[in-house]
C-alpha cells in the first residue's frame, strides 16, 4: 500500500524523507519488522517503542512513525512525527485492512462487569435472527462460528482490524466487541467506526493501572466521547455515573433501567437458579439467566437490538433462546442435591452481585459456601473487600489461590483475610490449593447447599510465576461431584 494513502487519516506534525513509498507491512513490534515495513513506535506501560527504532531500522523498516525522532537519522528511512503514536496506529491499522469497521455494524460494550455477557449475547442474538456476526471478547473471538483464541479483552489495533476484516470478508453484518478501559486509554480502538456503544456499570477495578476511580471512569467515558453522531449510546440509568457517560457524546442518547423510567425497562417477575421470568418494556419473556445483574445485561441487549433496527417480537423470541456465557453463573448439579455456580466474578461488586442472585432464589437461610481468591500483581485494595463481601453473604468462605502470577499465594490470602472480623474468621477456611479448596467445599455441602466458585469462570488455566498451568473450575467441580456421589 502506498505510504500517502496509509497516512491519509493520520494527524501528522512532520515528515522527514520520501513520502512516496510502497509499504509491505505494518507493525508496532520491532521483532516483526521485515524489509519495506512501517514501524510504529508506541510508548507503552513498561516498554517504549521509541527505544527499538534502531532495531526496526536494522531489520529493514522503510518508515518509522514516532512521537520524537531518534538521535541518529537514516537517509533510507522516512520518519513520520505524530502527536500520538498510539492514535496513529489505530488509524493506520484501519486503513491497512481497508477500514473493515465501516462494512459492519460494530457495537462496543464497556463497563466494569457485564461486558462479556452483553457483547456475547448481542452476537448470539444476531445469529439467532439470521444475520452473520462476529465477536471480540475476553472468552474467545468469533467470525461467525469459527473461534479464534484471545489473550486480551481488547486486542491491539492491527489484530482488531485483521479480525474485523475476516468478519467483513465472511459476509458478517454485525460485530459485538468488548471495550476495556485499558484499550480506551491506550487508544486501541482509535480509527474504528462504531454503530453503537453500551455502558454496563462502574465499580472498583484496575486501579493498579488507572490509579484513581476518576481516571478509570474517564477512560470508559472517552469511548462515548468519540462515538459518531450516526451511532447510539445506551447507558445504565441506575448506575451513579450512567448519565456521565453521555455528557459529551455526539451519538443519540438512550437509557435502560430496572428501577426507574427509561427507554428500555426490565423488571424481574420471578427467578430460579436456572432462569428468570423477565418483563422487557412491559412484555414478559422467560430467560435462562439468573440474577439482577443478568437482568441488566438482558435489558441492555434488548435495547441494543431495538436500536439496531431489529423487530421487537423477534428480539424477544431470541432473548428467550439465549443461553448463559461459559463461566458466567454457570450451574452444575450433583446427584445429592448440591448446586455449584462457577462465575468469573473477580471484583467486590461482582461477588456481591452473584451472591445476591443466589440469595434471591434460595432465601437468607439457605446455605452458601463461597470459594474465592484474588489475582496476583493486580489491585491489592480490593482483596480485603472481596473477602468481607463474600463472608457477609455466605455461611462458609474458603479463601484460595486464583492466578497468583508473580506473587506468593499466601501473601494474597493474607491480604484478603485483613477484611475479615473475628466472627467471619471462624467461618473461613484458608486452603491455598484451589483444587483442594473446591473438593473441600463439595465435601462440606449438604443437599440444598449452593457453592459459589468465584474468580476464574471460563479460564482453563492458573498462572503461576509466569507459567500457565491447565486448571478449569468447571472440570474440578464435576470431578468433585463424581467422587462425592
Amino acid at each position: 500500500m502506498q505510504l500517502n494513502k496509509l497516512l491519509s487519516p493520520v494527524e501528522i506534525s512532520e515528515i522527514i524523507g520520501c513520502g512516496d513509498k510502497e509499504i509491505t507491512g505494518v507493525t508496532a513490534d520491532s521483532r516483526q519488522v521485515r524489509d519495506g515495513y512501517m514501524f510504529v513506535a508506541v510508548p507503552g506501560v513498561s516498554v517504549d517503542g521509541h527505544a527499538y527504532i534502531h532495531k526496526a531500522q536494522e531489520s529493514g523498516a522503510s518508515v518509522v512513525v514516532c512521537e520524537r525522532l531518534p538521535e541518529q537519522i537514516s537517509s533510507s528511512v522516512t520518519y513520520v512525527v505524530v502527536p500520538s503514536s498510539a492514535i496513529a496506529l489505530g488509524y493506520i491499522a484501519s486503513e491497512w485492512w481497508g477500514n473493515p469497521s465501516r462494512e459492519l455494524h460494530l457495537v462496543g460494550v464497556t463497563g466494569t462487569n457485564g461486558k462479556t455477557t452483553t457483547a456475547t449475547l448481542i452476537y448470539e442474538m444476531a445469529r439467532l435472527l439470521g444475520y452473520k456476526a462476529g465477536l471480540l471478547s475476553t472468552v474467545c473471538n468469533y467470525v461467525e462460528s469459527t473461534p479464534y483464541h484471545t489473550d486480551h479483552t481488547t486486542p491491539d489495533p492491527l489484530t482488531i482490524n485483521e479480525m474485523l476484516r475476516k468478519m467483513a470478508d465472511a459476509g458478517c453484518d454485525y460485530c459485538a466487541m468488548e471495550v476495556s478501559s485499558h484499550a480506551a486509554h491506550q487508544h486501541r480502538i482509535a480509527g474504528l467506526h462504531f454503530a453503537g456503544g453500551i455502558f454496563t456499570n462502574l465499580t472498583r477495578d484496575h486501579l493498579d493501572y488507572h490509579k484513581t476511580v476518576e481516571a478509570y471512569l474517564n477512560a470508559k467515558k472517552s469511548f462515548f466521547d468519540h462515538l459518531p453522531a450516526t451511532a447510539f449510546a445506551l447507558t445504565n440509568a441506575d448506575d451513579k455515573v450512567g448519565e456521565v457517560m453521555l455528557q459529551n457524546t455526539e451519538a443519540s442518547r438512550h437509557t435502560y433501567s430496572l428501577r426507574s423510567e427509561a427507554d428500555f425497562t426490565g423488571r424481574i417477575v420471578e427467578q430460579r437458579l436456572d432462569g428468570t421470568l423477565l418483563s422487557l418494556n412491559g412484555v414478559e419473556v422467560e430467560t435462562m439467566f439468573t440474577g439482577k445483574f443478568n437482568a441488566y445485561n438482558l435489558t441492555a441487549v434488548y435495547g441494543a437490538g431495538i436500536l439496531l433496527g431489529w423487530e421487537r417480537d423477534s428480539v424477544l423470541r431470541a432473548i428467550s433462546a439465549l443461553v448463559p456465557v461459559a463461566g458466567r453463573f454457570q450451574a452444575f448439579h450433583s446427584p445429592k442435591g448440591v448446586t455449584a455456580i462457577v462465575d468469573y466474578a473477580h471484583t467486590p461488586d461482582a461477588v456481591v452481585n452473584v451472591l445476591q442472585a443466589i440469595r434471591e432464589v434460595i432465601g437468607q437461610n439457605g446455605e452458601v459456601i463461597t470459594v474465592v481468591g484474588a489475582g496476583g500483581n493486580r489491585d491489592k485494595g480490593k482483596r480485603p473487600i472481596m473477602a468481607r463481601e463474600a463472608a457477609a453473604r455466605s455461611q462458609r468462605v474458603i479463601l484460595t489461590s486464583d492466578n497468583p502470577r508473580f506473587e506468593e499465594p499466601e501473601d494474597i490470602l493474607a491480604d484478603m483475610e485483613e477484611g475479615l472480623d473475628e466472627e467471619a474468621r471462624t467461618r473461613t477456611l484458608h486452603i491455598t490449593d484451589r483444587r483442594q479448596a473446591i473438593r473441600t467445599a463439595v465435601a462440606l455441602a449438604r443437599p440444598g447447599t449452593v457453592i459459589l466458585i468465584a474468580g476464574k469462570g471460563h479460564e482453563d488455566y492458573q498462572e503461576v510465576k509466569g507459567v500457565k498451568h491447565h486448571f478449569d473450575d468447571r472440570e474440578e467441580v464435576k470431578s468433585a461431584f463424581s467422587e462425592n456421589n
